[in-house]
């Protein structure tokens, strides 16, 4: 699902290059410099609903899920203004950051039209998480897929025919994430497996959002920004960390503190071998990747000569931290503009960090005692019980009725 969703990201880059470098340029900068940030914070911000949902229905207290979603969409609203803001200022801010003017310019134009996007974040997430915790994922695939294909079509047209170039394109990748999340909650308040789970909008939402907002935020900075292949390949990643996530979740809520140890493991072998793979499969198509997003030949070679870089980097990314941001990213400047390393420079750095961030995380679930965290798990469920209130939620006939 992860998969599917980034590649309609891809596709509008795709469909972006071939109408020229500097649009290929100004997309690319556009989805990786300044999209995958709000990508990465809401997804973030949104992982507290993995958490606390999948914890609620390992406990059996099914009627926290919805109340648990509303409040991080509610959140993750809030947050999407000042995000929006930044996108409105997009060009004067690529500029200041030593970007052409020709490029920030262009970039700043397929900004404009991501700005939806944003609020469909900030709904879409909260919702993923509110599904995978009860171990709903074959709605949200099937309602991506179709997503994916209608996006094709409808950017094909709008790009080429319309000829709306870059801000047609990014209007239509907007488009496309509403459309996933209008398809997703018509499910939720129609099917019946969400009958007991989504009972309703409620005033309880707005409730108990400074402790929520702390959870959120804790989960933000988890999730470092990437590039397009390598997010390509961190899709897949993302995929198992939310199944891991989510069956962790649920064993703690449970009481179960070994098949919770063992799910992390077998997760993390498996996401292991899945990267060295990926990490295989790109350095034997390195010299052809490129020619999806791109003609030229300049760009094709500069893609190839990176590749075994991003496969170091790839084998590191089903551990996201920000130990990317605060090493990677100083070691990184240091290597490609003191050092003179360039681009080479720039991903080693990013390498330096996720290394560090791996095995920081291993040393950390090592470490972990389970039985703690089940401890843990069963307070912060009898904590978020408690700012329960007595009101009946507002439509709470809504689930129940289908």
């Amino acid at each position: 699902m992860y998969m599917i969703n980034y590649l309609m990201s891809m596709s509008t880059q795709i469909f972006s290059g071939h109408l020229g470098n500097l649009e290929l340029a100004a997309a690319s900068l556009g989805n990786t410099g300044i999209q995958i940030f709000a990508y990465g914070l809401m997804l973030g911000m949104g992982s507290a609903v993995e958490t606390l949902c999948g914890q609620a229905y390992g406990a059996q207290k099914y009627d926290m899920l919805g109340i648990y979603l509303q409040r991080s969409a509610v959140l993750l609203c809030a947050t999407g203004v000042p995000l929006a803001v930044v996108y409105a200022f997009s060009e004067p801010i690529l500029v200041f950051l030593g970007q052409s003017p020709e490029i920030a310019r262009a970039a700043s134009v397929f900004v404009y039209g991501l700005i939806p996007q944003i609020f469909a974040y900030a709904i879409n997430f909260p919702i993923q998480k509110f599904m995978q915790a009860q171990s709903i994922v074959l709605p949200s695939a099937y309602i991506s897929t179709a997503t994916l294909a209608l996006h094709l079509l409808l950017s094909w047209v709008v790009v080429y025919k319309a000829g709306l170039g870059l801000l047609g394109a990014s209007l239509v990748l907007s488009l496309s994430w509403w459309l996933i999340v209008a398809a997703q909650f018509a499910y939720i308040v129609m099917s019946p497996r969400c009958r007991h789970t989504w009972t309703g909008f409620t005033c309880q939402a707005f409730s108990g959002l400074w402790d929520f907002l702390k959870l959120s935020a804790a989960s933000a900075v988890m999730l470092p920004g990437l590039m397009t292949i390598s997010g390509w390949v961190f899709m897949i990643s993302v995929g198992f960390n939310a199944a891991a996530s989510v069956r962790v979740s649920n064993e703690l809520g449970a009481g179960h503190p070994k098949s919770a140890y063992f799910s992390v493991w077998v997760v993390t072998a498996v996401s292991t071998l899945i990267s060295v793979i990926l990490s295989i499969v790109i350095l034997r198509l390195r010299n052809y990747i490129s020619y999806l997003f791109t003609e030229g030949e300049v760009v094709s070679n500069a893609v190839a000569d990176l590749c075994p870089l991003l496969c170091h980097h790839a084998h590191s990314q089903r551990h996201p931290t920000c130990s990317v941001r605060l090493v990677g990213v100083p070691l990184g400047a240091l290597l490609g503009f003191v050092f003179k390393l360039g681009v080479k420079g720039i991903w080693g750095g990013m390498i330096g960090g996720t290394c560090m961030q791996t095995a920081i995380l291993l040393w950390v679930t090592l470490r972990t005692d389970w039985n703690k965290e089940v401890e843990e798990a069963q307070k912060r469920l009898h904590k978020w019980e408690d700012k329960k209130t007595t009101e009946e939620p507002l439509l709470a006939g809504i689930g129940n009725d289908n």
